[in-house]
């Protein structure tokens, strides 16, 4: 190992304390989407000491720091996000949200405390690096509107030659890194369906048009597109979310509204799926006489990771945790991630962290109101992101 591998390693060890306080302070004072002014004020309050330049915005809650060796030179970039999400905590820790209604359930306020840790333990470094380095601090990762394309329109990914990140993921034990080639998580859209009918008294359903009997038949037709329309090698999921409709049990519903998403890992199948869609709908609501309004709105693309750089964190990973606790993790996921938007425009990867310990309360699924992570995970996170970006920064 490099002399400036091992002095990296030795200020991120000498910051783990820091780091996990950070990380409580994070998780106590968690922020929804386009809300995370406090946070940003927070990583802002703590990196104006360092001599790295410090990036805001005036339009969005997201923040960028730069360690410029030479203007000429190309960057790397690592990538944190920093929203949480709108539900009520349950754990049982000390540091527990408190904000009612609002907690960090996907980890986001370990990926913010790791890229910092990352981001002080390099403004730290005596000795000079071969190109320039960007940390993004990425708002609304939550929300289909997805401060990635913010940030990008705002130009972090300018002049940057490769781009990483990591996700918190309770499915592997800490110590462990979870890795795959090619697409890694799902294409995440939104759609909303308004099926027009007719009300009548509920006595009476031949002098009406029944909006609940036609979704229905719309919600059984939907669900068949996958099974019977789509290839079974590539993988996709329709499903519903909501659905509203319907005032009184003796009236006929005139109108009902359908919520959902659709998640694919193939662009094709995803751009052939609103049609399917549409056609299924017709079909349906003509042989009804009922009618109907459709809107789709296409979010995150496919997380879909470059062999090179998937080879280089893989490699570097090995170094501190072992070949054994690097895995492939082989099948794609159908969740959704934003950093999807980064990896269209810039070769990189997208890995996952292993957060599981001994402890039953860290191994909890993303997005449930017990989630938590495991502390002793961050300096793993830290390392192998700071790693890769020494071995990036050589390749540039």
């Amino acid at each position: 190992m490099s002399t400036l591998k091992k002095e990296l390693l030795s200020e991120i060890t000498s910051l783990n304390t820091t780091v996990i306080e950070l990380r409580h302070h994070l998780h106590e004072h968690p922020e929804l989407s386009n809300q995370e002014e406090k946070t940003t004020a927070l990583l802002q309050d703590i990196l104006k000491e360092t001599p790295l330049k410090i990036t805001t915005y005036e339009t969005h809650y997201g923040l960028i720091a730069e360690l410029i060796v030479d203007e000429s030179r190309p960057f790397v970039a690592l990538r944190a996000d920093i929203d949480a999400l709108p539900i009520n905590e349950q754990t049982l820790v000390n540091y527990s949200s408190e904000t009612k209604g609002i907690m960090h359930a996907c980890g986001h306020d370990a990926h913010t405390a790791i890229l910092l840790g990352v981001a002080l333990a390099f403004s730290k470094l005596q000795q000079p690096l071969n190109a320039n380095l960007r940390f993004i601090f990425q708002p609304a990762e939550e929300v289909l509107d997805a401060g990635a394309q913010e940030m990008i329109a705002d130009g972090v990914l300018e002049n940057v030659k490769a781009i990483f990140a990591l996700h918190a993921y309770p499915y592997l034990p800490t110590g462990q890194i979870g890795y795959k080639y090619g697409v890694m998580l799902a294409s995440a859209d939104m759609f909303e369906i308004r099926i027009k009918g007719k009300s009548s008294h509920g006595a009476r359903p031949h002098e009406g048009v029944d909006a609940i009997l036609v979704t229905s038949m719309v919600v059984n037709a939907l669900n068949h597109i996958v099974s019977r329309q789509i290839d079974p090698l590539h993988p996709a999921v329709i499903s519903l979310g909501t659905i509203e409709g319907g005032k009184a049990a003796n009236v006929l519903c005139d109108h009902v509204v359908l919520k959902g998403t659709v998640r694919t890992v193939n662009h094709d199948v995803r751009g052939k799926i609103p049609e399917m869609m549409r056609i299924t709908m017709e079909g349906i609501c003509k042989s009804m006489h009922a009618s109907f309004e459709f809107d789709y709105t296409y979010g995150t693309p496919e997380v879909c990771n470059d062999k090179k750089m998937v080879d280089l964190i893989v490699n570097e990973a090995r170094e501190v945790l072992g070949e054994e606790n690097c895995i492939d993790l082989q099948d794609p996921v159908m969740g959704g991630e934003d950093f999807g938007f980064y990896l269209e425009k810039v070769p990189g990867a997208f890995i996952r962290l292993g957060t599981c310990s001994d402890n039953e309360e860290s191994c909890y699924s993303q997005h449930n109101s017990r989630f938590n992570v495991d502390d002793h995970a961050l300096q793993y996170g830290m390392k192998v992101l700071a790693l890769s970006a020494i071995k990036a920064l050589e390749d540039v």
